[in-house]
């Protein structure tokens, strides 16, 4: 099974650019896969919040992202292609076969299947298979970090709320 890269954003203060996001974006990817460990079945699927947003949910969701921004955008092959639900809103949707192992497997596999895709690009080129149009790697990493960060801090908050009850 593998596991996301270990490299810190501190560890890359002097590397180029493209060095730098991967990084961030991987300290990322490794604290939201991460929210899920020592919980039970249970604590991970707990509603607390009016929409679908679980623990369980959000790292189901962010392994729909990887295949949107690393798949789909780069091979421009459709979701139904690739087997990810057509809306944002359909990857929080969790099946009684998901289970914290299952999703965090799934999540790290979409997450090394994302730094193969985009290890073949420079910042500066084009994917071509987003609604938006021809986007930059470059703006692909920065959306991603954005998105990451924002689920960390929604892991972070729930994961409080969970635990302190």
């Amino acid at each position: 099974m593998p596991s996301l890269p270990a490299t810190s954003a501190e560890d890359v203060i002097n590397e180029p650019v493209r060095i730098q996001f991967e990084a961030f974006l991987d300290e990322h990817r490794s604290r939201l896969n991460a929210c899920l460990d020592g919980l039970t079945e249970e604590q991970a699927r707990r509603t607390l919040v009016p929409s679908r947003t679980t623990l369980l949910g959000l790292v189901k969701h962010a392994t729909f992202v990887e295949k949107v921004w690393f798949d789909e955008a780069i091979t421009c092959r459709s979701r139904a292609d690739i087997g990810i639900p057509a809306t944002p809103d359909e990857s929080f949707v969790l099946s009684d076969q998901d289970t914290i192992d299952s999703i965090q497997a799934a999540h790290r596999d979409a997450c090394e299947a994302s730094r193969r895709a985009a290890s073949a690009l420079h910042l500066d080129d084009f994917v071509n298979g987003n609604r938006r149009g021809p986007l930059p790697l470059r703006w692909v990493y920065l959306h991603m970090l954005r998105e990451l960060a924002q689920h960390c801090g929604h892991a972070d908050i729930l994961r409080e709320q969970i635990l302190s009850h």
